[in-house]
Formats: structure tokens, sequence, C-alpha cells
């Protein structure tokens, strides 16, 4: 029989042990999202917020707050930092002016495919490069979300060679931005929930912004004509919860360990979720609109793709992290790809 003040002791002791496995954050976070939970996007903030309470056992929940709600979108990422808002749900590539690493992690033009981007993401190192760049903000980040590879945009013009960018106004982002530049299109970006009114008011001649499950919520298909493929401009596209490192650091390591295993969860739930449902919203668009569904031809795919190694390799000269980041990722690619050849069947 354990004597009293010792089971007082053992007691207290469990107690201590309890408590630490206990929320040492906030229990609820807010998280500003970029995006529409509406849309599959933002909806990502929702699962993610699932998982986590499910994870830590309903000690910590998010509170996800449409855009704008509590800051604009494109002010989520100095809200985090500053520490005026917990937490963010975003797509990286917003950041890019900030860090131009995220240009890589956000549309890369020509990359590998989103399996392979989550590879190196989580396996080959990739998390470790944007963290050390997030750091400096304090922030911390989880990849939680990549999308398929997206479309190349509506147009109101049909596209037959590159000439036809020649000033052609779009709203683009990240680096495919800069190799239309090369063929005289006037690019800009501009936030998703307000690219509807920017294409039928005439602000802008055509546009891109997701795959097809997001884009059939947007409506564009009523106001364009031509929807094209593929999106050579963002062979993936990442989306993250980005916290401030104040709030991070005040939960337990068993509890980041938690919001990190929603993170993954999440992750294969917008991996597995998605590529299937693409052709349906597709074929919904065409059903219900007269868009019509187009390729480029290989021509104007070939002179993208030779501008786009003008820019890359300009863009590795100038900025070493960005270099470093896209060989790795590329190496590690490259060894999927060879895995898969191998594995090819006729």
């Amino acid at each position: 029989m354990i004597k009293k003040p010792l089971a007082a002791a053992v007691a207290a002791s469990c107690l201590a042990v309890s408590a630490a496995t206990l929320a040492e954050g906030p229990r609820q976070i807010d998280v500003a999202s970029v995006f529409d939970t509406g849309n599959f996007l933002g909806a990502g903030a929702k699962y993610l917020g699932d998982e986590v309470e499910v994870a830590s056992g309903g000690d910590i929940k998010f509170r996800v707050y449409e855009p704008g709600d509590l800051v604009p979108a494109f002010e989520v990422f100095n809200a985090v930092s500053s520490g005026a808002v917990d937490a963010g749900w975003d797509w990286m590539g917003y950041w890019a002016g900030t860090i131009p690493l995220l240009n890589l992690y956000g549309a890369l033009p020509f990359g590998p495919t989103p399996e392979a981007f989550a590879s190196w993401m989580w396996s080959g190192g990739g998390v470790d490069y944007i963290q050390a760049e997030y750091d400096d903000y304090n922030i911390k980040v989880l990849p939680c979300f990549v999308s398929p590879q997206e479309t190349g945009g509506f147009y109101n013009q049909e596209i037959n060679s590159v000439e036809d960018f020649d000033g052609l106004r779009f709203r683009i982002s990240g680096l495919g931005a800069r190799v239309l530049n090369k063929f005289g299109a006037s690019t800009q970006l501009i936030p998703g929930g307000e690219i509807y009114l920017a294409l039928e008011r005439g602000r802008i001649d055509a546009a891109e912004f997701s795959v097809p499950q997001v884009d059939e919520v947007m409506g564009f298909e009523d106001i364009a004509s031509y929807y094209y493929f593929p999106g050579w401009h963002q062979s993936a596209s990442w989306f993250s919860l980005i916290m401030n490192k104040n709030v991070w650091n005040q939960y337990s390591e068993e509890q980041q360990a938690q919001m990190e295993t929603a993170c993954r969860s999440t992750l294969a739930w917008s991996m597995t979720s998605a590529p299937h449902r693409q052709v349906q919203a597709l074929n919904e668009m065409q059903e219900r609109s007269d868009i019509e569904v187009r390729r480029f031809n290989d021509a104007t795919l070939n002179e993208l793709k030779a501008a786009w190694e003008e820019v890359v390799a300009a863009e590795m000269e100038d900025n070493p992290e960005f270099r470093e980041a896209y060989e790795s990722l590329m190496a590690h690619a490259q060894l999927i790809e060879e895995w898969y050849d191998l594995q090819e069947l006729p």
C-alpha cells in the first residue's frame, strides 16, 4: 500500500504530466483564410481544422475566417508575421514578392507532378528550404495541401501561337507571368474574389486561377469563350498553414506533432479527392455553358518552354536559394521518373 504522502506526490506528478499534454497554447486558433471556404482551396483549411481537433483530442480547435473577415487576403502573411492574427491559410505564391523562393512552391512552370513535388516536400527537404526563409518573419509553415496541375486559363480570344499573347491583359501569377511578358503580355495578379468582375468588365482579356473544380464555382465559363489546357505555368500548387511562431512555440512537442500529423492527413486528402473531380467539373461546365475546351498547340508550348528555360536560368543566377531548392527538387523528381520508367508497361 502506498502511504498517503507518497500517494499525494504520485497524484500530483500524474496531474502535472496530464497538464503537460493539454493545450499549452490557445485552445482556439484564429485562421485567416485567403480563399473562400466554399471552394476546394478554402475547404482545405476547414478539413485541416477538423483533423487538428481529432488529433489533439479536442484540445485544439481552428476558427477559420473567410477572406477579408480579419484582414484583406493579400495582408494575411504580414498579419501572421506581426502576430495580429494567430494563423493563416494561403497559397504560397502570394508571398513571393517578400520571399522569392516561394515562386518555386506556388507556381513552377513545366515542373514535376504534384506527387513528385509532395514527395520532395516531405521526404526530400522541401520543407526545410522554406522554413529557413519563414524563420526571418517569425512564421511556422506547414505545407498541407497540393492541388493538381492547373488549367491554361480562360480566354476571350483564340491562342494559336505565342504571338497571340502580345498585348493580352492576363491575370496570372508567379514565374509564368515572366514567361508571358517575353511575348508582350500585360500580366497582373488579382485576388481570386476579384477576377470575375475584372474579366466581365473588360479590365483583363484572360485569366488563370485554379483547377476546374475551383474554376466552376467561380463561374468564369459564363464570361469567357475558351478554356485552354495544359496549365504549363503551374504543374503543382502548394497551400499551407502559416502560424505566428510565438503562438506555435506555446504548444508542447506532442501538440506540434499532432498538428503536423493533421497537416499530412490534409495533404493526403487533397491528393486523393481532387484528380477525378476535375473531369467531372469540366464536363459540368461544358453542359451548362458554351465554353470551348482547347489545347495549346505543340509549337506554342515549345516556345513557352524555351522562354521558361531563359526565365529559370536568370532566376537561378540571381537567387542562390532558388537555385539550391530548384536543383534539389528536380533531382528528386528525376529519381521518381526513373523509377516509373522502369515500371512502365507496354
